[in-house]
């Protein structure tokens, strides 16, 4: 199989769909691998690296897109790159489905195997190929959230650890699975008051032992979220459902009773959000202000370190890319069943469940299960 790998254009999307070493594993099953030129540059990762592990360089995405019969990305096309949609095309990738109808038709209209690394599910309900990525973005966005507490960002002015005799901030976390986990690490790390909402009482059961109970969990409802809310700096959306649009649990009205330049990061904004007020930004221009409290909601949130996310996502990645490349698309599904599940399209069809039922339209079964 020809496997290529073009240079991500989405704004400020440094990373890269396939390291080095990966290149040299595909070629030594033997498979060839065209790579973009500068593909790997906002990553650290030289063009003499990649021609060193045996992949060909090519000129133009173009030259990338037209010649592979399998394309690994990191961030769903944009639309400069629909163009090159063509049948039988997989396309290997994060694509955040849910919310984006036009990509979806395109998809659907050119009849490519659209496969999504957030809705790959293994028999023991984890989300490895999310999972890394949800490290990085939980881990960020209380990060991110310091930042825009600085009196010079607009926010509070608040120190999020505080000092001796002045109290920390206000942390809320609204979902306990790996973004909200990671978030609540980082932000007991850097010593302020954390308060965990989720609505899966063994999860918050499992949380309050993992930190020996220094962040408050909290059953979910839309009370609780209200009041804690009012006392919150920073609130960090990490709800998931996947495959499916996130719940707006944050109502516009809310906001009213919230702190003047308290900061909100919605990490969730990749299908479509979980506070009422959100739009997806981006890293040139990632805030904005809502009654005085500032968004963040920047959708690819990890491309800020893209070093650490790179190696962090194809870890995950590349052995269900091998296995793709060994044995094609369904092949590959009758084999392993969580490829199966993650494939949003397929002949012109969406197949993924959660998709189908944010846009309205018919689910079918993915290849292997016909």
């Amino acid at each position: 199989m020809i496997i290529g790998v073009p240079r991500e254009i989405k704004d400020h999307e440094t990373r890269v769909g396939l390291v080095p070493s990966g290149v040299a594993a595909l070629r030594e099953a033997g498979h060839e691998v065209l790579v973009e030129m500068a593909a790997g540059e906002g990553s650290s990762l030289a063009d003499r690296e990649y021609v060193a592990a045996g992949a060909r360089l090519l000129a133009s995405a173009e030259e990338v897109w037209t010649r592979a019969h399998l394309i690994a990305k990191v961030k769903e096309p944009q639309p400069a790159e629909y163009g090159y949609f063509r049948p039988g095309l997989i396309l290997f990738t994060y694509l955040h489905l849910a919310p984006l109808a036009e990509l979806t038709g395109r998809l659907l209209e050119a009849k490519v195997s659209g496969v999504a690394y957030e809705t790959i599910r293994e028999a023991d309900g984890s989300l490895p190929l999310l999972t890394p990525m949800s490290e990085v973005a939980g881990r960020m966005a209380v990060q991110v959230g310091a930042q825009y507490l600085l009196k010079t960002c607009g926010g509070r002015g608040i120190l999020l650890g505080g000092v001796p005799g002045v109290a920390p901030a206000h942390v809320v976390i609204l979902g306990g699975g790996i973004v909200g986990t990671n978030a609540a690490k980082m932000a007991l790390g850097m010593g302020a008051r954390v308060v965990v909402i989720d609505r899966n009482l063994n999860r918050l059961r499992d949380l309050d032992l993992l930190f020996h109970g220094e962040a408050m969990t909290l059953a979910s409802n839309a009370w609780t979220i209200g009041e804690n809310l009012k006392a919150a700096d920073l609130v960090v959306g990490a709800v998931l459902i996947p495959g499916a649009s996130a719940p707006r649990l944050v109502r516009r009205e809310t906001l009213a009773t919230m702190k003047r330049g308290a900061v909100m990061v919605d990490v969730a904004i990749d299908q479509g959000g979980c506070f009422e007020t959100s739009r997806a930004t981006t890293h040139s221009d990632p805030v904005y202000v809502v009654d005085g409290v500032i968004h963040y909601c920047v959708s690819n949130m990890p491309a800020a370190v893209p070093h650490t996310s790179t190696f962090a996502l194809t870890n995950a990645t590349f052995p269900y890319l091998l296995e793709l490349a060994n044995h094609g698309l369904e092949g590959a599904c009758r084999r392993h069943a969580a490829l199966r599940g993650g494939v949003n399209t397929f002949d012109g069809r969406v197949t993924h469940p959660g998709v189908a039922e944010s846009q309205g339209c018919e689910c079918s079964a993915p290849p292997g299960l016909e």
